[in-house]
């Protein structure tokens, strides 16, 4: 019976451990972003998403950053991606690259003002693939300013 209990807490010392180091790698706020970038647009005023194309995976932690070069405003909008993440914080910055404002909850739509920059930062929580990445200015989506975007 000696022996028996020595075992017994060495067995429960490494579980609970084990336990403990599992709980850690979940932990989604632990997690350094995958930094994902597109323009919106561009310097000749091209109406396209660049890259047009978005590749993601569930349980990352993303900070999708939009920057529009362009002289006019753009929208980043999918609302099939907006039901497909768990929205951490989205940042407006400044001229000089500091968050001047930061907005939290679920969002669909982002609209980049000429010269601006906004990050969205979230977590894929579902997989999919779309087709309805839009700028929704009005003429933007029906001149080609569309992308796709796949979670896996």
């Amino acid at each position: 019976m000696k022996m028996l209990f020595p075992g017994l807490m060495f067995v429960m010392v490494i579980g609970f451990a084990g336990i403990r180091t599992a709980a850690a790698a979940g932990d989604m706020t632990a997690q350094t972003p995958v930094e994902v970038k597109v323009q919106l647009g561009d310097k000749d005023n091209s109406l396209r998403f660049f890259p047009a194309t978005i590749e993601l995976e569930t349980g990352k932690l993303y900070k999708l950053v939009l920057h529009n070069p362009s002289p006019s405003a753009h929208y980043f909008s999918s609302e099939t991606l907006a039901r497909a993440v768990f929205t951490r914080k989205a940042q407006v910055l400044g001229p000089d690259g500091k968050t001047i404002a930061e907005i939290k909850g679920i969002i669909s739509e982002i609209e980049v003002y000429p010269g601006g920059t906004a990050e969205w930062w979230f977590v894929p929580v579902k997989a999919i693939t779309t087709n309805d990445l839009k700028c929704t200015v009005k003429g933007h989506t029906e001149e080609g300013m569309v992308g796709s975007i796949t979670i896996k």
